[in-house]
């Protein structure tokens, strides 16, 4: 079934999915006006102090606080009264223990008020004492949130691959992350300040991904373009 695109609006890219009208935020984030609800893969809060814990090159300690601060914008424009993080919420469960206590304040203020669903992913189980649900997969008829794209499965939202598309608009390249979307799955970019990517063309995700797929570049205006034209 080929993929309609839709206007735009709050600075998003609007289709259909599996019969749910979604919207692409520019952002990096997936909105789901229907059941007013927001999804986000792959925060990887507590980079920074993960790397300085096991003596990598370090990075300037502001992640968390960006990442939250764009999330807090989300819920705010949205007004959203579910939250799916789809996994991958910090780089190590070590790095949810070791999250300073304002910012777990902060977490906790964003929770309020709100059914939130932490998904678990491969660098981290879910953060078990910071509030919410915690699945190893979520059903949400009719689509289904989990961490890593089951190739058997159809109207499937999942992230981990941090998908980044190249344009080359003939004056210059942008490379954004990006969303890879066709009828029968959703791969999200990741949404964490420090988060590096996986080139859509990649033959990965290529195999995952149908002929007809769009890849869908996050910023301030969402540009969805054919997968199968991207030669990053």
């Amino acid at each position: 079934m080929p993929l309609a695109p839709k206007e735009r609006t709050m600075n998003g890219f609007d289709f259909e999915f599996g019969g749910a009208a979604l919207t692409a935020l520019g952002s990096g984030a997936l909105y789901w006006a229907a059941q007013n609800l927001i999804c986000v893969s792959d925060l990887h809060l507590g980079k920074s102090e993960r790397r300085a814990r096991l003596g990598e090159a370090p990075l300037p300690p502001y992640e968390t606080r960006d990442t939250l601060s764009r999330l807090e914008a989300d819920l705010r424009t949205t007004s959203a009264t579910v939250v799916i993080c789809l996994g991958d919420s910090f780089d190590d469960p070590a790095a949810a223990d070791a999250l300073p206590e304002a910012e777990k304040l902060w977490i906790t203020a964003l929770q309020a008020g709100r059914q939130w669903i932490w998904i678990e992913g491969n660098h981290d189980p879910g953060p078990v004492d910071l509030g919410g649900s915690h699945r190893a997969e979520y059903s949400y008829d009719p689509l289904i949130f989990r961490h890593i794209a089951d190739p058997d499965e159809n109207h499937e939202i999942s992230g981990h691959y941090h998908p980044k598309t190249t344009l080359n608009t003939g004056h210059r390249t942008i490379t954004r992350p990006s969303f890879l979307i066709d009828a029968n799955r959703i791969i999200l970019p990741a949404y964490g300040t420090y988060t590096g990517g996986l080139r859509s063309h990649d033959a990965t995700l290529q195999s995952l991904m149908r002929s007809d797929a769009l890849a869908v570049l996050t910023g301030p205006t969402p540009r969805p373009l054919p997968l199968r034209s991207v030669r990053d």
